[in-house]
C-alpha cells in the first residue's frame, strides 16, 4: 500500500483527526494483514510532531514487532524525517 500524504493533507501535516483517520483506514488494516505501506510525503514541507504521534503512536504499541520492517517513509524533507525519529525514539523508549 502507498499513502501519499500530500493527497490527504496539503503541504502541511498538522490535523490530528486526519492523522487518525489514515492510521485506522489504512495504517492499522495493512499492519494487521503484515503488509508493506509506503507513506510518500512527496510535496509535504512539514508536519508536527502531534500528528506524527496520532499516526504512528497506537500502530508502534500494537505491533512493535514488525511495524519498522512494514513501514517505510519516503520523500521526506530533513524537517519531516526529524519529527518521525523524534516520534519512533519516544514510542520505543516508553515501551
Amino acid at each position: 500500500m502507498i499513502i501519499k500524504m500530500f493527497e490527504r493533507i496539503g503541504n502541511y501535516g498538522e490535523n490530528k483527526d486526519m492523522a487518525k483517520q489514515i492510521r485506522v483506514d489504512n495504517i492499522l488494516p495493512s499492519l494487521k494483514k503484515e503488509e508493506e505501506i509506503t507513506i510518500d510525503f512527496e510535496r509535504v514541507t512539514g508536519v508536527t510532531q502531534s500528528f506524527i504521534h496520532a499516526l504512528l503512536a497506537d500502530p508502534i504499541r500494537k505491533y512493535p514487532e514488525i511495524i519498522f520492517d512494514k513501514i517505510t517513509f519516503k520523500n521526506c524533507t530533513d524537517s519531516v524525517k526529524v519529527v518521525i525519529e523524534i516520534v519512533e525514539e519516544y514510542m520505543q523508549e516508553s515501551m
